[in-house]
C-alpha cells in the first residue's frame, strides 16, 4: 500500500475515534492521538512522569489547545515541572506540534487523529486526508443518548464552542480562513452513515489510492523514458 498515513480530522460527537480505531486495526496501522503531544513533550525534555501519565497527557493537550486559542501559554506551567522546558511563544508551540506530526507520519503505517494533521502534511502524496463531520443536530442527538440527562441546549452550546475553537486552531496554526471539503481527499458525514459504513469507505479509499499510485508509477512519460540513441528518432 502506498498510503503511509491516514490523517483524520473531525468535529466532536461524530464517532471519529471509533472509526479511526477500526481503520487502524483493519490495516495493521498504529492509532495516534495523544501521542502527538507526548512526542512534542519529549522533544522539549519534559518529565518522563508527565509523559507516561495518561491523565496528565489529556490535561496537557486540553490546556495546550485552550492556551493557543487564548493566545498565550501561561497555564501550561501547571503541567510542566521545568519552566525552562516551556516553549517561549506561540510560534514555538506551532512548530512543536507540526514537527511531532511530521515525525509520526514519516514512520509510516499510522492513523493520526486530530491536531490538523492533514494541513501539517499537505503536499505529500502518501497521505490520505479524511474529514469526518456531521450536522450540529445529529451530533447533539448522538451525545444526548449517553450524556446522562444533559439538555439539548448544553449540547448545542458545546458544539458551537468546539467548532469555533477548531476554526480558531486552524487559523492560528495553518492560516486557514475556512475549512473546505477540497482540503481533504474524502469528506464523510456520519448523520446517516454508521461507524462501520464510514470505516469501510475510508479503508476502500486508502486501498484505492495505493492501487492508483502503483499504476501511475508504471506509466512512463517523456521525462522518464530512456534517451534515444544518437542520430535516431526519439523513443
Amino acid at each position: 500500500m502506498s498510503v503511509h498515513a491516514i490523517c483524520i480530522s473531525r468535529a466532536i460527537w461524530v464517532g471519529a475515534e471509533d472509526i479511526a480505531t477500526e481503520i487502524a486495526k483493519e490495516l495493521g496501522f498504529r492509532y495516534v492521538d495523544e501521542e502527538i503531544v507526548n512526542l512534542a513533550a519529549k522533544q522539549r525534555n519534559l518529565s518522563p512522569t508527565v509523559v507516561a501519565d495518561a491523565e496528565r497527557r489529556k490535561s496537557l493537550l486540553g490546556q495546550l489547545i485552550a492556551d493557543i486559542s487564548r493566545g498565550g501559554v501561561g497555564e501550561l506551567i501547571n503541567y510542566i515541572p521545568s519552566q525552562e522546558a516551556l516553549p517561549t511563544g506561540n510560534d514555538d508551540l506551532r512548530v512543536l506540534i507540526r514537527d511531532a506530526i511530521r515525525d509520526t507520519a514519516s514512520q509510516g503505517n499510522v492513523v493520526i487523529v486530530a491536531h490538523a494533521a492533514s494541513y501539517a502534511l499537505r503536499g505529500r502524496t502518501d497521505i490520505l486526508r479524511v474529514l469526518i463531520t456531521g450536522t450540529p443536530l445529529a451530533r447533539a442527538k448522538r451525545w444526548l443518548l449517553t450524556s446522562g440527562g444533559k439538555s439539548p441546549a448544553e449540547a448545542a452550546e458545546t458544539i458551537r464552542a468546539s467548532d469555533e475553537a477548531r476554526a480558531h486552531y486552524l487559523k492560528r496554526f495553518y492560516g486557514v480562513d475556512a475549512e473546505r471539503p477540497e482540503d481533504y481527499d474524502i469528506t464523510i458525514s456520519t448523520d446517516n452513515l454508521s461507524a462501520a459504513q464510514a470505516t469501510e469507505l475510508i479503508i476502500r479509499a486508502a486501498r484505492a489510492v495505493g492501487a492508483n499510485s502503483l499504476a501511475a508509477a508504471s506509466v512512463k512519460t517523456g521525462w522518464d523514458r530512456a534517451p534515444a540513441s544518437a542520430g535516431g528518432p526519439p523513443a
